[in-house]
């Protein structure tokens, strides 16, 4: 049987919704872990796990990926962005870390950077839960960096008390390329890749196709706002903030990616072909 892992957030629902078999739901860093030593065959993860370990074979025209402001990869923060000395990270997503590590290496900006101290539990279709309460934010001097389900919850909920630097938005401005953050990637030794992967793509299609359906369960699925402002969000946050292609575009975005890594010592210098399925 394939063992399958999907990310937590609302973003992976065009990508595993309908799936007919057993999906095993995660947050990014622990499906890392899992797909890294064998627990898991096939599974949507980030970008930076190929970029760190490229054994895996890249289910191809497939990712979250944003051209411009994505939404839900923000650093909440009060004050001027050069006044910002601390950051706290959200340590489920390496991939946003390391964005954040090059967009601030890239401004000159050098601030302390720090795990936050708890991991964040809302799944797919479960009410998005505040990484973090106001009183966290004492001074002009701190931010934090918010992914998912709980960037999207926090921004709605404390509109007007900070500001969001959009890393979406900020890649986009930087490089003029999109900002690939996951990928379905497949262990080599899984005999039938090919067509997992053309099963995968076809899933996508067909979500995309019944966009309305998509959203229609996505709002059943309990999140904290009232159904018809989310099913406004949705689709928006679905048809123009997240993109789910793998064309030219995105792997040019995700190589330019690892080129600012290895530029600033995330990752070492090495060859990382992808190899699509």
């Amino acid at each position: 049987m394939l063992r399958i892992g999907c990310v937590k957030y609302l973003n992976a629902l065009p990508l595993i919704r309908g799936w007919p078999g057993e999906v095993d739901f995660d947050h990014p860093s622990a499906l890392c872990q899992r797909v890294a030593i064998g627990e898991l065959d096939v599974a949507l993860v980030s970008s930076f796990e190929f970029l760190r370990n490229p054994l895996y074979r890249i289910v191809d025209d497939v990712s979250i990926s944003s051209d411009g402001p994505v939404y839900s990869v923000v650093l909440a923060h009060c004050g001027e962005l050069s006044d910002i000395q601390e950051i706290e990270l959200d340590p489920a997503s390496q991939t946003s870390i390391n964005l954040l590590r090059c967009l601030l290496a890239e401004l000159g900006m050098n601030p302390q950077l720090e795990s936050a101290t708890k991991t964040f539990g809302a799944g797919v279709g479960s009410p998005p839960q505040d990484g973090f309460a106001v009183a966290n934010l004492p001074t002009p001097h701190s931010g934090q960096l918010l992914i998912g389900d709980q960037a999207i919850a926090f921004r709605q909920r404390h509109a007007g008390e900070f500001q969001f630097w959009d890393l979406g938005e900020q890649w986009k401005n930087l490089t003029g390329l999109p900002f690939v953050y996951a990928l379905w990637l497949i262990r080599p030794e899984v005999v039938d890749a090919k067509s997992v992967a053309q099963r995968l793509r076809a899933l996508r299609d067909e979500n995309l196709t019944n966009l309305d359906d998509l959203v229609s369960d996505s709002v059943a699925g309990g999140v904290e706002q009232d159904s018809r402002s989310m099913t406004e969000f949705l689709t928006q946050y679905y048809s123009e903030h997240l993109r789910f292609s793998f064309g030219e575009a995105e792997k040019q975005g995700l190589e330019h990616f690892a080129h600012l890594c290895v530029r600033h010592c995330v990752l070492p210098r090495r060859d990382r072909t992808f190899t699509l399925v």
